[in-house]
């Protein structure tokens, strides 16, 4: 009979990038692949009413980052198994000493366009995740916060969910390298001579 997980050798990990790369639909796959369970930070947030208002002009919710973040160590200790945290912020809510990978999802912003137009966000929205994926936050964030030997970058494009599950398995098993600065999005526009499009109101 196969020994259980030792808390001790269960894997957080965190799945990030701008809204539309896909983070939900692949951590299911790869919650399904390694039988982790999957926590979504701004499922968290509207479910446990961790905000302290409503954005207006962004038709968002404003996390209230202490509650959330003091919220998320508790899951944390309270599984004993591998565990996915998914959301765009979601390296600003998790002790990054508990962290054993950092994932972020990246797509080129000229499908991620079409993605954020599908699901019905306002113009202003749709550009500042434009301008967050060109301007490569969430990894930034990732580096900054959790270092550059925890985060790996996966280009998500023509790629289903269990696709880039597998790859990020890959890399867990140490059977691909992960790696960072795999996309430029902003030195392809600019030799496309499209940046302008994306940038002019920033």
């Amino acid at each position: 009979m196969k020994e259980k997980k030792r808390t001790s050798d269960r894997r957080v990990l965190i799945i990030t990038g701008t809204p539309g790369t896909g983070k939900s639909s692949v951590s299911k796959a790869l919650a399904s692949k390694i039988g982790a369970k999957v926590v979504s930070v701004g499922e968290l947030v509207k479910k446990e009413r961790l905000y302290t208002e409503w954005d207006n002009e962004r038709e968002t919710l404003i996390a209230d980052m202490k509650v959330l973040s003091r919220r998320i160590n508790q899951i944390i200790d309270s599984i004993k198994g591998d565990l996915i945290i998914e959301g765009h912020y979601a390296v600003h809510v998790v002790s990054p000493e508990r962290v054993r990978f950092v994932f972020v999802l990246r797509k080129n912003p000229k499908y991620l366009k079409r993605i954020l137009e599908e699901r019905g966000y306002n113009q202003r929205k749709i550009r500042e995740n434009l301008v967050a994926e060109i301007l490569d936050v969430c990894l930034f964030d990732a580096v900054s916060i959790c270092g550059v030997e925890k985060v790996c970058e996966i280009d998500t494009d023509f790629k289903g969910p269990s696709e880039v599950a597998e790859e990020i398995l890959l890399i867990m098993e140490g059977k691909k390298e992960p790696h960072v600065g795999i996309v430029d999005w902003l030195g392809m526009l600019e030799a496309e001579g499209k940046l302008d499009d994306y940038l002019k109101d920033f």
